[in-house]
Formats: C-alpha cells, structure tokens, sequence
C-alpha cells in the first residue's frame, strides 16, 4: 500500500499549523519555567492513556490506571486496564531516552516487543556446580567420592550438600521453563496475530513516508505520519504506539525543549470520531491539527489550575514544623490525579492512620463516594 503525499491542502493547513505550533510553543514555556511542570507531565501521562483507550472505543477510569499503577488496585485488572497501563509505561520510557530514541532502530523495535530474543541465554546455569549437566540429576555429589562418609559426619558438608542439590533442580526448572516459553511464543503469534500481516514491510514503507516529509515542518510532518501509522495499519494491536511516535517526531525536532511528550489523544477525545475516522485525508489532518490545539488548550488550563491549587496547599505549611510530612504528601497530590491512602502511607513511610489525618488536615477532596478504597484530589 502506498501512502500519497500528493496535493497536500497546504492553504487550508497554514492557520491552523501555526495556531497548533504557538499553543506547543506557550505550554512548552509553561512546563519549562513552573514549579508544577513534572506535575502537570505526570498527570498528562495518566490523562493520555486513559484518552488513547477511549479514542479506541474503550473505557477505563483514571482512578483505576492510578492505583493499578501503584500497585494497589482495588479489584481484578481488565484487559483494557492493562493496555492503558502499557500505553503509561511506554510514554514514561520514551520521555525518560534520550531525544529520538523512539524512533531508531531500537527503540522501535523494543517498543514493538518484537525483538526474536530476550536476552543471551548464559550457558552456565544449564550445568551443575559441580560441573555435570544430567538434567534428571535430583542431587549431585557434592564432593568427591573418598569424602562421602566426611560429608555424613560433618553438619555444615551436607547443608552445602543440600544447597548444591537445589542450584541443580532449579537449573533445570529453569531451563524447561525457557523451553517452554519459546514453545508458548510461537503458539502466541500462530494465535493471536495473523501470519499474513507483514509487519516488518509495514513499518519499513512507514520509515520510507518519514524520510520522504523531512523537508516538511514538524507539526505538519508528526500529523502525515500519525496518518499514515493509521492508514498502513503497522502494528495488529498497538495502534495507540503512532501518537506516541507523533509526540517523539515534535520533541526530536526541538519543537518541545522541555522534552514531553505531547498528549495527542487528550485533545482527540474532543474531536468527533466521524470526523477524526473521515475516509477524506484533508478532514482528517484538520481534525488531528484540531485536537494538537486542544490538548496545549488542556495542558494550559490544568497549568493553571495545578499552580493555583500549589498554592492554596502551600497555606497549610505555614506554623508547622519541619518535620511534618505534609510538605511530602503535597508533592504527590501534585504528581498524581488522585492518591489513596495506601498510597500516601507507603510514599511517605506512614501508618495509614496518620496519612488519613494528613490528606483531612490538608483539605483533599474524596471523589469516590465509598466508604472503603478511597480516593483524594485537591480539587
């Protein structure tokens, strides 16, 4: 399949290219100079996937992602729920590389999870300790022969003997188990992706579109590109990974020198889906430029109301001591859209009974409306 890069609607293009550029370029400056600015990222992160789920046609609540994310989820994580929380870790990856580290070779490919082997397999835990490599082999010898009656007699010889014989059980578990999941890898493709879907040929023509709209300026570039991450269909189950790409293509071209990612499907969830979905290219770019310019919208407000919010917290400090932890538990309300309890305690090394009087003595507000696993926000 061939992406056209023919009779681009240039004109119709250039207002909103620069107002989507100039709302970038003030965000940018925003998180660049703030005190709240790794807040607002962080938020952004959670916000933007949980966005990329639902631009798919999927829910999953924020306060979920939240606490799946710090290991305290309050029931069984769904599918989506764990999806949204591979979208989290892949942006906070990509933001954490160096700048155009997502779109190298590596960092494709190990973002794509596609790579034919995980690590060098070492040789050395597929032999016993003492050398010998029968797999069956329940217990070796430990010593040598001459020392078998030593080994009875002396304590320490056979708890050493005992060891020896669980480093070679578990050596072979371990290789069974890495046999087995080579077997259950191959069964996985044959299943769950289709044989017939060249991945590898769709990504090299996606590579090819990128080399051919270098000249183009980046927001205009980053927009074909997402188009054509859609309309060449690279990945089966990863879709969500070309607005990710996006992002990565403005901060490589220094249009971000904050260096964050830019949360595409934030702005997207206020776009029509017949209109971000239009079979017509030039609908499409207008309404992709259309969510770029809502989400620097988005990330302003919340900028303002993180900043305002800091503010009012900040009240609280005044008359404490130093050691309080309430200065601790306001930079997580910060860097969170919501905490819980458990969350608080384990952050700030608390009991929880003393992180519920800290969260009421701040002033959070609890959203969920239950009377267990609670939740908090400042606002």
């Amino acid at each position: 399949m061939d992406y056209d890069l023919a009779k681009l609607p240039l004109k119709g293009l250039l207002l909103p290219l620069s107002e989507a550029a100039a709302g970038m370029a003030r965000l940018d400056e925003r998180v660049l100079r703030s005190r709240v600015g790794q807040g607002l990222l962080e938020r952004l992160h959670f916000a933007d996937a949980c966005a990329s789920l639902w631009v798919e046609g999927e829910l999953v609540h924020l306060e979920d992602l939240v606490l799946h994310d710090a290991g305290h989820d309050v029931r069984a994580p769904t599918h989506e729920l764990t999806i949204a929380r591979d979208i989290l870790r892949s942006r906070r990856r990509i933001a954490a590389q160096p700048v155009g580290w997502a779109l190298s070779a590596d960092g494709l490919a190990s973002l794509r999870r596609s790579q034919a082997a995980d690590a060098p397999e070492q040789k050395g835990w597929a032999s016993s300790p003492a050398g010998g490599e029968g797999e069956g082999a329940a217990a070796p010898t430990p010593r040598q022969t001459g020392e078998a009656e030593a080994v009875d007699d002396d304590p320490l010889a056979a708890e050493l003997a005992t060891i020896d014989a669980l480093l070679v059980r578990s050596a072979a578990t371990i290789r069974d188990a890495r046999s087995f999941g080579s077997r259950a890898e191959a069964i996985r493709d044959a299943l769950v992706y289709d044989p017939g879907w060249n991945e590898e040929e769709r990504l090299a023509e996606w590579l090819a579109i990128r080399t051919r709209t270098e000249g183009l300026p980046p927001v205009l570039q980053g927009l074909l590109l997402l188009d054509a991450w859609h309309s060449l269909q690279v990945l089966q189950h990863a879709s969500w990974l070309g607005r990710l790409l996006m992002g990565e293509i403005l901060r490589d071209a220094g249009l971000t020198a904050s260096g964050h990612l830019l949360a595409l499907s934030v702005g997207l969830r206020t776009v029509p889906v017949e209109r971000r979905r239009h079979p017509d290219r030039d609908t499409r770019l207008l309404a992709m430029l259309q969510g770029v310019i809502a989400t620097a919208d988005i990330g302003l407000k919340e900028h303002d109301r993180l900043t305002l919010g800091l503010q009012l917290m900040e009240r609280r400090l005044i008359g404490r001591r130093t050691s309080s932890r309430m200065a601790d538990l306001i930079g997580l309300v910060m860097s969170r859209p919501l905490i819980s309890t458990r969350m608080a305690a384990s952050r700030l090394e608390i009991t929880p009974r003393a992180a519920l009087r800290l969260i009421e003595e701040l002033g959070l507000r609890e959203i969920t409306g239950r009377g267990r696993f609670r939740a908090w926000t400042f606002a």
